[in-house]
């Protein structure tokens, strides 16, 4: 992935009416094993990644990079929203050099709506911190829950197309043109 650019990274933390997003901590390391472990967080991604090859390579302290959140509720690690410039190497080839809106939550918090509280907060950041720049979204259109979230933050659907052996609905976010 490429850097997000000119942008002051950490941000202060984000405040949302339930979420905090910030940068990742020690004690996030067992929930992020977790996430990438997960049979139903990886479903639509590729699948799960062996959870001792995670153990053995995540470091103690998760590693935070410009333009990833963890999104924590009361104080533990629910999920991750990361705004990613995508590089040469994608496969969804319409993102090459755009940046990505990418999201992963623990089923648990499935189906309370911090998803969407999560990335608009972060898109609030992201159109702050850099204005006027679009953000794309790539999700497998048999993830349903993830084609209404995108719907729901404002994506437009721009093109479906196949990459990771399945059909991907790609949509982008533009920037909202403050009116004269």
């Amino acid at each position: 992935m490429a850097d997000l650019g000119p942008v002051a990274w950490p941000p202060d933390p984000i405040r949302t009416e339930r979420l905090l997003l910030r940068e990742p901590e020690v004690q996030d390391r067992a929930v992020a094993i977790e996430l990438n472990a997960s049979p139903e967080v990886g479903a639509y991604i590729g699948g799960a990644q062996p959870r001792d090859e995670l153990e053995r390579t995540l470091p103690a302290v998760p590693r935070g990079r410009p333009g990833q959140f963890v999104v924590d509720l009361d104080g533990a690690m629910i999920g991750l929203v990361q705004l990613d410039r995508r590089d040469a190497e994608y496969e969804v080839r319409p993102a090459v050099g755009k940046v990505e809106l990418g999201y992963l939550f623990l089923p648990e918090a499935w189906g309370y709506g911090y998803a969407a509280e999560a990335c608009a907060a972060a898109l609030d950041w992201f159109a702050g911190a850099l204005p006027g720049e679009p953000v794309v979204l790539a999700t497998q259109t048999a993830n349903d829950r993830s084609m209404r979230l995108a719907v729901r933050l404002g994506f437009t659907e721009v093109e479906r197309l196949e990459a990771y052996g399945a059909e991907q609905w790609f949509g982008v976010r533009s920037p909202v043109t403050p009116s004269d």
